[in-house]
């Protein structure tokens, strides 16, 4: 039987944290293990459903790593990363295109679509959106980083009532197509909107003393902080370019950018709407 006092206590604490978001927009970056497991993604496009209707502009950017690797060993070509970028000849730069702009971006608007017409699929070529630019001077290496960034055209789609759904490759003045690291789009996008907030989906429960005790994570950090924890390597590995993203992010006057762990079901709800939140948030 429903506890209806329950109910409604419920619905109260959340009330003050929606009308605060409310017109607000949050960028949410999607990867990790929440992009593979299909009950995982079900609560992820719920819970982005959920907020657009209270109210919230959302905007989606996502990579697909794991899918590219899928398609690149079908056609019998074996990944290769230097320094955890992927190396990306013109081959792999082709397969990149077709499974990010052709299949994950395509799947993720049809399930948002699926309700109703709310999500329009984009990549950073698309209306000039992202300009880029190639990250080395390797002439047959296809990685790139964000150049420039058109917001007029995510602010139309966002007062049109859409959820913007953006795919991680661009292309340069010339034409040519770059591969960018999907938190490098997230945190361009948000810097160029001066957003709410930057929501990193990952498969870690956030910032850890101990990397190995949940117990230990960090629930609110400052940029001072979070560079004494670098200095003291308990920031370390894959985890440094991502808190450098967010350090990025913050002093271009984003209120917050947060980590959390996307294994955990609804894990965007209870970050948004709960005074407890679940994962590291991270400010000025």
């Amino acid at each position: 039987m429903l506890n209806s006092t329950q109910f409604v206590q419920d619905l109260m604490s959340i009330s003050p944290l929606i009308r605060q978001y409310i017109g607000r927009v949050i960028i949410i970056k999607y990867g990790g293990s929440a992009m593979q497991d299909e009950s995982l993604k079900k609560a992820v496009i719920d819970d982005v459903l959920f907020l657009h209707l209270i109210g919230i502009k959302i905007i989606i950017v996502h990579g697909g790593g794991p899918m590219i690797n899928n398609w690149l060993y079908k056609f019998n070509i074996k990944p290769h990363f230097k320094n955890g970028v992927r190396v990306t000849d013109n081959k792999t730069m082709q397969i990149v295109q077709m499974v990010l702009e052709g299949q994950v971006n395509k799947d993720l608007v049809s399930m948002l679509n699926l309700s109703g017409s709310y999500a329009i699929g984009l990549s950073g070529r698309d209306l000039n959106l992202i300009n880029a630019v190639p990250l080395s001077s390797n002439n047959n290496d296809f990685v790139g980083t964000v150049n420039n960034v058109n917001p007029e055209i995510l602010k139309s789609l966002l007062n049109d009532g859409y959820i913007p759904v953006i795919a991680s490759v661009a292309s340069d003045s010339t034409g040519q197509v770059y591969n960018i690291n999907a938190d490098i789009v997230a945190g361009a996008l948000a810097k160029a909107l001066k957003v709410e907030k930057l929501i990193f989906l990952t498969d870690t429960p956030g910032i850890m003393v101990d990397i190995t005790d949940p117990s230990t994570l960090l629930k609110t950090l400052s940029i001072a902080e979070i560079l004494d924890l670098k200095q003291n390597n308990i920031i370390s590995g894959g985890m440094i370019p991502k808190v450098d993203c967010c350090i990025d992010v913050l002093r271009s006057n984003v209120q917050s950018v947060h980590i959390i762990n996307g294994c955990l079901p609804h894990a965007l709800l209870l970050e948004i709407l709960t005074i407890e939140r679940i994962g590291s948030m991270l400010t000025l």
